[in-house]
């Protein structure tokens, strides 16, 4: 297998890392990974992981509930539920952060197509990015969606988009610097870029450690905090105004972190620590398990 080794650090370009933990991906191949972080912003990433044109295989899992549309088991059950109720949420933020009550819209890493087609049901043009041609087919056969490839993603003229929206999927992102080059390029000039990507430095990250759901090696690269983040889309040209938690994620999150301890009743115990880091967020919303980022161009 081939793997890609950070030598820079993709924020602020440091060289000097420090090991941070080993993770195991649970999901897949039980494989190790290397946690490392940078030394001098303290940005987080996975070592050492597979190349672009290798690491399909480790998405290749009918669990894998983004992409497959799976609903075996409670789990992914309950998954399904509160997407429904996400899905309305997400599209009132959408139109308050953005202030249009229609506009033109951009969802990156779309999975099965729920949120673009919610948009379009709400009057928005929306365009769709997948990398997945399973999850397209399901779009395009669920609600007549023409999800676009990856590719397409540098074939859109600048300034196309009112709001690009990447739900869970910068983490998965190789080449992050030349992304967020292009989605802050095809941002319209009050255009709004809306990230939601899990928190590393979460409650329920710290209270699972090796275990924590969310790290995902090696299907997630880049383990951000809000600090990091800020960072990052500061280099690229962009202010981040707003950051909202997610607090539904560390229910999802820990139930799975649950499984992978082995616990006995992990659903049970997930949904606890769910309540624990829900109530975190009412005082510290920077301790939830997920957080939603809105960032806009700097102006002048």
């Amino acid at each position: 297998m081939n793997k890609f080794t950070v030598n820079v650090c993709p924020v602020c370009e440091g060289r000097e890392f420090g090991h941070v933990c080993t993770c195991t991906d649970f999901f897949v191949s039980g494989e190790p990974y290397e946690l490392c972080s940078c030394k001098h912003c303290g940005f987080v990433f996975t070592q050492d992981f597979p190349v672009q044109e290798e690491i399909g295989r480790y998405y290749a899992s009918a669990d894998y509930v983004s992409h497959s549309d799976t609903r075996k088991g409670l789990v992914n059950f309950l998954y399904h539920q509160v997407r429904k109720y996400m899905l309305v949420q997400k599209a009132r933020l959408v139109g308050r952060e953005s202030r249009l009550r229609h506009g033109r819209l951009l969802d990156v890493g779309t999975g099965t197509g729920y949120f673009p087609a919610t948009m379009v049901s709400r009057g928005w043009k929306a365009e769709a990015i997948e990398k997945d041609p399973d999850a397209r087919e399901f779009a395009a056969r669920a609600f007549g969606m023409k999800v676009r490839e990856e590719e397409a993603l540098w074939q859109f003229d600048p300034g196309s988009f009112d709001v690009i929206t990447l739900w869970h999927v910068l983490e998965h992102v190789e080449p992050l610097n030349a992304w967020m080059d292009r989605l802050a390029e095809l941002l319209a000039a009050e255009g709004v870029l809306i990230i939601a990507i899990p928190n590393v430095s979460s409650y329920d990250a710290e209270r699972y450690g090796t275990h924590w759901a969310a790290y995902d090696v090696p299907r997630h690269l880049w383990h951000f905090t809000p600090v990091t983040i800020q960072a990052l889309g500061a280099r690229h040209g962009l202010t981040l105004t707003a950051r909202y938690p997610m607090p539904f994620d560390a229910f999802y999150v820990s139930m799975l972190s649950e499984k992978y301890k082995g616990s006995r009743f992990p659903l049970w115990k997930g949904v606890r620590t769910g309540l624990v880091a829900w109530r975190s967020t009412w005082s510290r919303k920077d301790s939830s398990s997920s957080m939603i980022y809105i960032f806009r161009k700097k102006q002048g």
